[in-house]
């Protein structure tokens, strides 16, 4: 049925893998603007999106983006995303182990809204020591396509059986995505959305939820038979 006895690993990048809520608070604080603590953040609406200009945000960062111009926001998290944002612990290691990996399709999926997006990414990367060019595949996708569609095309464009395909992925959408794509999900609780938010507003199972980047790490190396560090 398949021609590929390969497994698939596809990584989301904000939340996941880059610690997005530290680069958004640098940036946001180099405009005067406080983000207020991770917990709160992980309670409200996505910021990406809402910089995306597809949600609103709360009043008091409404306000001041507007006095500060979007474009000036954007252009600040793009320089702090590609000189000073950070993987989370144990991340880089993994990218590498799974790249090294010869019988592993490996890909990363953002949506990711600083300019030149996969640039940004890929400057972030290299500063970990990880040439995102040796990863089959990254895709950039728009805040207003679904995911399982690239989930999907990355999956039949690698001939790669679900059953042996997973993502990693911090909210609930990542989760649905998986499953209707008929890959296994890990799904963690230290980016955008909560532990509890997952498991009590959208019944994640606590059981596939990685409550920090280590233990994911230990999660998808043991999964894909891979040795730890």
């Amino acid at each position: 049925m398949y021609k590929s006895n390969k497994k698939l690993i596809i990584l989301d990048a904000d939340g996941t893998t880059i610690d997005a809520y530290s680069a958004i608070e640098m940036a946001f604080s180099r405009h005067g603007m406080t983000l207020g603590d991770q917990q709160s953040f992980q309670k409200r609406h996505h910021l990406f999106k809402y910089l995306g200009g597809l949600k609103q945000f709360p009043s008091m960062l409404k306000k001041n983006i507007r006095k500060q111009s979007r474009k000036q926001i954007v252009a600040t998290l793009t320089e702090v995303y590609r000189e000073e944002a950070q993987l989370y612990p144990g991340i880089a290691q993994l990218v590498q182990t799974l790249i090294a990996a010869p019988d592993i399709v490996v890909g990363l999926v953002t949506r990711n809204i600083t300019d030149e997006p996969l640039e940004t990414l890929r400057l972030l990367f290299l500063r970990h020591g990880i040439d995102s060019g040796q990863l089959d595949f990254m895709v950039h996708i728009a805040l207003s396509e679904k995911k399982n569609i690239q989930f999907r095309l990355a999956r039949e464009r690698f001939d790669i059986n679900p059953a042996r395909a997973y993502i990693c992925g911090d909210e609930h959408k990542d989760y649905l995505a998986a499953l209707k794509t008929g890959m296994h999900p890990f799904m963690v609780s230290y980016g955008f959305e909560d532990h509890q938010k997952l498991t009590t507003k959208f019944d994640v199972p606590d059981e596939v939820i990685a409550r920090t980047s280590t233990e994911l790490c230990a999660r998808v190396l043991h999964a894909l038979d891979l040795p730890r560090a």
